[in-house]
């Protein structure tokens, strides 16, 4: 790739991200609110996300959540007060629905072009190439940068309407985080009965527990090392999304208002910068 691409975010997937691009041979402009996360990365530091728009036509954003978005947009030295004539924004955050409609907005405005591209996956499937991206935004804008979504991405679906893509994210996570607050539950109960975290988790994976969450998470679960690619604190932030999602379509998410507040409890333990596994440990107790 000749051309940089801008990277802004650098947490546990977007860095990730930003080496697998670097490793498929594209040069980066990274900026990061805390400037030591791009340490040993082999990419150009901008002083602020503005540098970072100045210098490359397409710019990818990785952040905690919207209120994160709409500070690196319209912030002081945010990305709308550089030079954005015909940049692109992909946007990887998994957003507040209610905010993107927004963002598509304030991007315009300034005659870029804001795509969202929330991906479904951590820090392992993103250095492989593995995650999958559900892309919103201009068709022909999407065709023109899905050279470099299929760099880290195996798997695309697009959506026409606008936030249909952040919300089918959402609803995926309703899945991540029952799936893994049911693993650790059923591990626990196992463990109290007798059974071995090793065999019960076995059992599980030849059983109704079968899935990537438990393929994903067994040896964490065996270990206990709750080093996060997928924190706590970022699902619980995308169930709280969702519930407000749910309330709007007048729906019920008992399934993931219940996840929430097993992951709410870990964070009243202290876990809330671990690994969403961790509840395991925090039901445990």
């Amino acid at each position: 790739m000749k051309n940089p691409i801008g990277f802004i975010g650098l947490g546990n997937l977007g860095r990730a991200i930003a080496q697998r691009l670097i490793s498929q041979g594209c040069k980066l402009v990274v900026w990061n609110r805390t400037s030591s996360k791009a340490d040993g990365l082999n990419a150009a530091l901008a002083k602020d996300p503005a540098e970072v728009v100045n210098r490359t036509s397409v710019v990818f954003v990785c952040l905690f959540n919207s209120d994160a978005v709409e500070a690196v947009l319209s912030g002081p030295g945010g990305i709308l007060s550089g030079d954005c004539n015909g940049k692109v924004i992909c946007d990887t955050t998994t957003n507040h629905p209610a905010k993107v409609a927004g963002f598509y907005d304030l991007v315009s405005a300034r005659a870029a072009t804001y795509l969202e591209t929330p991906v479904l996956g951590s820090v392992m499937p993103a250095l492989q190439g593995n995650l999958i991206a559900l892309v919103g935004g201009e068709e022909k804008v999407f065709l023109q940068v899905r050279p470099l979504l299929e760099l880290f991405s195996k798997r695309m679906f697009r959506f026409d309407q606008i936030a249909a893509a952040t919300k089918m994210k959402l609803i995926n996570n309703v899945l991540l985080g029952s799936f893994m607050c049911a693993i650790a539950e059923a591990a626990v109960l196992a463990e109290k009965t007798g059974v071995s975290k090793e065999k019960a988790l076995d059992i599980f994976g030849l059983g109704a527990g079968n899935s990537a969450v438990l393929s994903a998470k067994r040896e964490i679960l065996l270990n206990e090392d709750f080093s996060p690619t997928f924190s706590t604190a970022a699902i619980h932030k995308d169930l709280g999304y969702l519930h407000d999602l749910a309330a709007e379509l007048g729906i019920s998410d008992a399934m993931a208002s219940t996840a929430r507040e097993i992951f709410s409890e870990a964070i009243s333990q202290g876990a809330g910068s671990q690994d969403f596994s961790v509840v395991y440990r925090s039901l445990k107790k």
